[in-house]
């Protein structure tokens, strides 16, 4: 049985999540190199081989949020996650009922 195609919304997804992964590895190297920290010392931090942080930062791996907050931990920092509007659609939507309406992307959860 031939392989099927993914949908464009799956390949966008695909595409989102790559560029995602990128971007918290790209912030990581940066946490440890503002911190004079190597790849070993995280290892060490998070009680892992080096090989494993190599894996997490490598870009390759599917990164899950279970693996970021495990390095969020072993360097005692927060983790952050935000839903904002696409800059170029950012101007054309109107603010929804949970938005800031201060031009800010930023929304607040009310139960």
């Amino acid at each position: 049985m031939p392989w099927k195609s993914k949908g464009a919304k799956a390949e966008a997804a695909d595409h989102s999540g790559a560029r995602l992964a990128r971007q918290a590895t790209v912030e990581v190297a940066g946490l440890l190199g503002k911190r004079g920290m190597s790849r070993t010392d995280l290892a060490r931090l998070m009680d892992v081989s080096p090989g494993r942080v190599s894996q997490i930062l490598s870009g390759d791996e599917n990164l899950t949020l279970r693996s970021l907050a495990a390095v969020a931990d072993a360097l005692e920092l927060d983790i952050k996650i935000s839903f904002v509007e696409p800059k170029e659609d950012a101007a054309r939507r109107p603010h929804g009922p949970h938005g800031l309406g201060d031009g800010s992307d930023a929304f607040v959860y009310a139960p």
